[in-house]
């Protein structure tokens, strides 16, 4: 009887939890696969794409994403505090800091990133923290109990949510960006503007084009933060959120090649430069780019899951979609595609309600008849109409302005119709509109049963409506003439997802 392909997973956040989803979900029975997972946390996987929620009542078992009897339901062999320190790509071993060795056939590298930490004089200090784990949130949690001030070094995506932590915790909250706007990689100037303005009408006071020089004992808090200039801020607590690195080390410490900025650089099929090893999600560099939401890090997941186990090069990974929905302080922020306009001849139409507090802006190609950009800050409920536009690369029947501006004709919307039964639906599980179809035709009734066959709608939550849209379009076609909901053969529930 030959052995047991050994497939080790180092690292177990969101990524690596859904590639050792994946992965069981094809090993079938008596295929001779065993799969190990190695958790550097004292912790299985847990939702960081909610973490905020913990300082609104969530516990660490509300955020997990698994526990011990499910990977023993699963056949998963799992160890916490098992951060892994030594490769041996020779005898094909990893070994963790306790000592202990394991073998492995493929090994999977879902390491992740970690939080960047400006290399500011006194950044060591007792008081300053990072917003990354359950661990992390646990020593926010003790320090804001005896603070009266809390300031975020970064003002990014991150760092909009770590000072959302710091105003739930009753703290005086202030926001210091080096770059002239905050989210400067998702929204425009405008935008950026916008969501400042809306962000301090909140109660949190925004500090933009400031860099800190040093942190100091304080005068009336612990300490005194000082800008270039000779401006200063007094505060109790800083958390620095500005910016996450690829957790490339063990790569750089076993000779697998990284980027010139880090990253573990990786082919379509999530190789690294040894066949034998693969890398997944943030840690991993594609085409000299690296993915920090997580969808993108789920189809690096599948797709190395399906390459390991079945040798499979039609499925192959050409970058990721990097739109997103969001609310911040309860301030709603999409941004798609090239929000910037940086394509050579884009065309921007934007629409600025100032006493309304949004801000709409759309970018098309040269000629107008697609949408390749878009930014909404104040009200998002263009976002899904503009997104299927966009990934769907539809054609615009109408003028551009019509999309965003509330004066102009009635919007060219997208109908359900209109969408390709390939359009992806659900960005975070690469759900498409036809599998939502099937679903249905396989007796789903309502969000929670597609959820459960599809997992679309379990991610960021952001095509919620959508999804509803097609169930109660699929669930009316089904009840008058079902063999015109698709033209495919029904596919078993089970395999949906």
């Amino acid at each position: 009887m030959s052995r047991k392909q050994r497939v080790v997973v180092v690292g177990n956040g969101m990524v690596g939890h859904h590639f050792v989803e994946q992965i069981t979900s094809l090993i079938k029975p008596n295929t001779g696969v065993e799969v190990t997972v190695l958790s550097g946390e004292e912790r299985l996987a847990y939702d960081r794409v909610h973490l905020s929620e913990f300082f609104t009542g969530k516990t660490a078992n509300d955020l997990a994403l698994t526990n011990e009897q499910i990977y023993t339901d699963w056949q998963v062999r799992f160890f916490t505090n098992a951060k892994v320190t030594d490769i041996n790509r020779v005898k094909q071993q990893v070994t963790t800091s306790g000592g202990v060795t394991f073998d492995y056939d493929k090994l999977v590298l879902a390491t992740g990133s970690f939080p960047f930490v400006p290399p500011i004089p006194g950044k060591d200090r007792e008081h300053c923290l990072v917003y990354r784990t359950i661990t992390d949130l646990d020593a926010i949690k003790h320090s804001a109990s005896s603070s009266k001030v809390g300031v975020v070094i970064g003002g990014g995506l991150l760092g909009l949510e770590a000072a959302n932590a710091l105003k739930q915790l009753g703290l005086e909250t202030h926001v210091v960006e080096f770059a002239p706007q905050l989210m400067g990689v998702q929204v425009d100037n405008g935008g950026g503007r916008l969501l400042k303005d809306k962000i301090t009408a909140l109660g949190v006071q925004v500090h933009t084009s400031m860099a800190t020089e040093e942190i100091v004992d304080g005068d009336r808090c612990r300490y005194k933060m000082c800008f270039k200039g000779g401006k200063t801020l007094e505060t109790d607590l800083i958390l620095f959120s500005a910016g996450i690195r690829p957790y490339d080390n063990l790569a750089r410490e076993f000779d697998l090649a990284v980027g010139e900025r880090g990253g573990i650089v990786i082919n379509n099929h999530c190789q690294t430069s040894d066949q034998n090893i693969y890398a997944i999600g943030e840690c991993a560099l594609w085409n000299n780019f690296i993915f920090g939401l997580v969808a993108p890090g789920y189809a690096m997941a599948k797709i190395a899951a399906k390459h390991i186990l079945f040798n499979n090069n039609d499925d192959a990974f050409f970058g990721a979609d990097m739109s997103t929905k969001l609310k911040l302080m309860g301030v709603e922020v999409g941004s798609i595609g090239d929000a910037h306009a940086r394509a050579p001849g884009a065309r921007s139409y934007v629409f600025d309600d100032q006493l309304a507090g949004v801000y709409k802006k759309v970018v098309t190609n040269q000629a107008g008849t697609r949408l390749i950009g878009a930014v909404l800050v104040g009200d998002t409920s263009d976002y899904d109409n503009l997104l299927q536009y966009h990934l769907n690369d539809l054609a615009l029947n109408a003028a551009p302005e019509s999309l965003i501006f509330p004066l102009a004709p009635p919007p060219d919307t997208v109908s359900i119709t209109d969408l390709p039964a390939d359009a992806v639906i659900c960005s975070c599980h690469q759900v498409t509109k036809h599998t939502i179809e099937q679903a249905v035709l396989s007796g789903a009734n309502d969000l929670v049963d597609v959820q459960a066959i599809t997992k679309a709608c379990t991610g960021c939550g952001s095509c919620e409506n959508r999804v509803n849209c097609i169930i109660e379009h699929s669930l009316a076609i089904t009840k008058a003439q079902p063999q015109q909901l698709s033209d495919e053969v029904l596919i078993p529930v089970t395999e949906l997802a």
